[in-house]
């Protein structure tokens, strides 16, 4: 960052001679509740899931601009602690928050949007997926969903695994090295896991004029999914594969790459269309910000 926040905009080199923007609306009640979540919380949450995308895309984050609504109700305290969880996540990836806008609104709303270089790479898009491509995740699936389902149901704490999954709601943990590194490795395609493993591959394969074939075996069912589960009544298989807010990635390479320990292959590309998970098409899908 060239020249920071106080005046009217902020100087940002970018090195590449490109960059990379996307964009992303917290609206409370929605995506978050004060009850649930801390503004540290919020703050680590709301910049994680506009990192994630712009590693997604093969780059490396630069710097976050920042929208912000306040009700009445809201402290100089909890503020301060939404500053600090912006700060905390940036500083994972070497990101600082450029500067932003407040203004009073009926409930908090974050607008977020986040700058990324490409460091000389080519951007990693959703389109170039191959029949003979391999499918690989890394990070977690379905954790969000499940802390979701647990704080629903109106479970706040218990076991460790149960915890572990109560925040993971929170607060996301992107694996955040693995987008520029699979634009290394020579991946075809990629995105962030924020709506549902089912529904954002759904994208891949549309855009790429593909189908994809996963292998329910392959996916990654840790047990701290399997005991939130069991206290439940639930399918944990449901969380992996339809859970959104973890901001995994999601990614298919050329049969010949050797993926690191990072990436677990979960399928394969094929020709057809669609997703299927051993052969069959799933019943239920991912987030859908305007399905009733």
């Amino acid at each position: 960052m060239l020249l920071g926040p106080g005046d009217d905009a902020a100087v940002l080199k970018a090195p590449d001679g490109r960059v990379v923007v996307s964009t992303d609306l917290l609206i409370e009640g929605r995506h978050f509740r004060r009850d649930w979540s801390s503004g540290y919380d919020i703050g680590r949450k709301a910049a994680a899931q506009n990192l994630s995308d712009i590693v997604a895309m093969g780059a490396d984050p630069t710097a976050l601009v920042v929208g912000l609504g306040l009700p009445a109700d809201v402290g100089a305290d909890w503020v301060d602690a939404l500053t600090d969880g912006f700060r905390d996540e940036c500083d994972l990836v070497g990101a600082t928050v450029a500067g932003g806008d407040i203004a009073r609104s009926e409930t908090v709303v974050l607008g977020v949007t986040a700058l990324g270089d490409l460091g000389g790479r080519t951007p990693v898009t959703r389109s170039g997926a191959r029949p003979g491509d391999v499918v690989a995740v890394a990070g977690r699936l379905g954790h969000a969903a499940a802390g979701l389902a647990l704080f629903g149901a109106g479970v706040t704490g218990g076991s460790p695994d149960l915890v572990s999954l109560l925040e993971a709601h929170r607060r996301p943990r992107p694996p955040y090295p693995c987008g520029p590194g699979a634009a290394l490795l020579g991946a075809t395609a990629m995105l962030d896991v924020s709506d549902g493993l089912l529904q954002d591959l759904g994208h891949v394969a549309d855009a790429s004029g593909v189908a994809v074939e996963l292998d329910a075996a392959a996916l990654p069912v840790p047990e701290a999914l399997s005991a939130a589960a069991r206290e439940l009544g639930a399918d944990p298989l449901e969380w992996v594969l339809t859970g959104g807010d973890d901001h995994a990635l999601a990614a298919t390479f050329p049969p010949e790459v050797r993926l690191p320990a990072e990436w677990t292959r979960v399928g394969a590309v094929t020709r057809g269309r669609g997703v299927r998970v051993d052969g069959q098409t799933w019943t239920t899908g991912g987030w859908d910000h305007f399905r009733a």
